[in-house]
């Protein structure tokens, strides 16, 4: 499992306090990160070589929690801890941001809500040991936080980062899939209604493994040109294992091993340049046709 994330107040202490807060990402130390590229992945170390744990899109907020050099950060985003670079993070000391989830982790005592950024600042309530609460900024070591209509601040040294609003924390492994699925189905879904045609690579027309090889090519990933050859692609699957952002086959009238993909959506859903309408659209897996031609999944990412 992953540990909890703890970000140090006294770390946070120590960085420049200013009424714009905004700095850029090679000055800063600790605070909260926006993405300014497309898609920028969390690694599990300090290098572009190092293996991806999760991919977060335009506008996504991180929590920065050291500078580990070479302008490369340590941060959290979704309670998994990895680094990214700083090349495509603007960060701030203090930011309001929709970050996620946290519990407090007091010991078993409860934790002040305060009105302000400080122990010097009024009690708003008092949250018993385990309370979840909705993280939507930063102050200097201090969480912004929302809890029972009520905005406050708490020390980050008593929270840990949870996921969703139940609390739970999930392996990097499992973090990263499912965050990078669900983006990778939030982009194939821009291209609904996109014309089918037969050799069309994108973005204005596709065929059913150009569309695929397209939507993969948003996060890096290069697949296979044929629906065919991107049986090669990642690792084998079976259809109770899918997962959102996998690869769907299927053949029908040929003696190819297949003659079409598309992508997993989840809910027994996939997308795909489909022939029947001649567009990008979204069918099932659960029944009807393509449930009786359905062959192959693969796991890409």
């Amino acid at each position: 499992m992953i540990q909890p994330v703890k970000v140090l107040r006294t770390v946070f202490l120590t960085a420049v306090v200013s009424a714009a807060c905004i700095v850029s990402a090679a000055a800063a130390s600790v605070g909260v990160g926006t993405v300014t590229a497309d898609a920028l992945r969390l690694r599990e170390n300090a290098s572009t070589e190092s293996t991806i744990l999760a991919t977060a899109a335009k506008g996504d907020s991180v929590i920065i929690l050291a500078d580990a050099g070479n302008n490369w950060y340590k941060v959290d985003y979704r309670s998994v801890q990895g680094y990214m670079s700083g090349e495509y993070l603007t960060v701030a000391t203090t930011a309001d941001a929709a970050i996620g989830y946290g519990k407090v982790s007091a010991g078993g005592s409860s934790l002040n809500l305060r009105s302000g950024a400080g122990t010097s600042y009024s009690i708003v309530s008092s949250l018993p040991d385990g309370t979840i609460v909705e993280i939507v900024g930063i102050d200097n070591g201090w969480y912004k936080v929302q809890y029972s209509g009520k905005t406050g601040y708490v020390s980050s040294d008593y929270m840990v980062t949870v996921k969703d609003s139940v609390g739970s924390r999930s392996t990097a492994e499992a973090a990263a899939s499912s965050a990078i699925g669900d983006q990778i189905v939030a982009h194939a879904k821009q291209f609904l209604g996109t014309p089918y045609v037969y050799g069309g690579n994108g973005p204005n027309s596709f065929d059913c493994s150009g569309f695929t090889k397209y939507v993969y090519s948003h996060f890096g990933v290069t697949l296979n040109r044929t629906a065919t050859d991107q049986l090669a692609n990642g690792t084998a699957v079976s259809k109770s294992e899918l997962q959102p952002g996998d690869l769907v086959f299927f053949r029908a009238n040929t003696t190819k091993p297949v003659s079409h993909v598309g992508i997993y959506i989840g809910n027994g859903q996939f997308i795909h340049a489909s022939t029947n309408t001649y567009s990008v659209q979204i069918d099932t897996l659960s029944s009807g046709y393509y449930s009786r031609v359905y062959v192959y999944g693969r796991h890409i990412l």
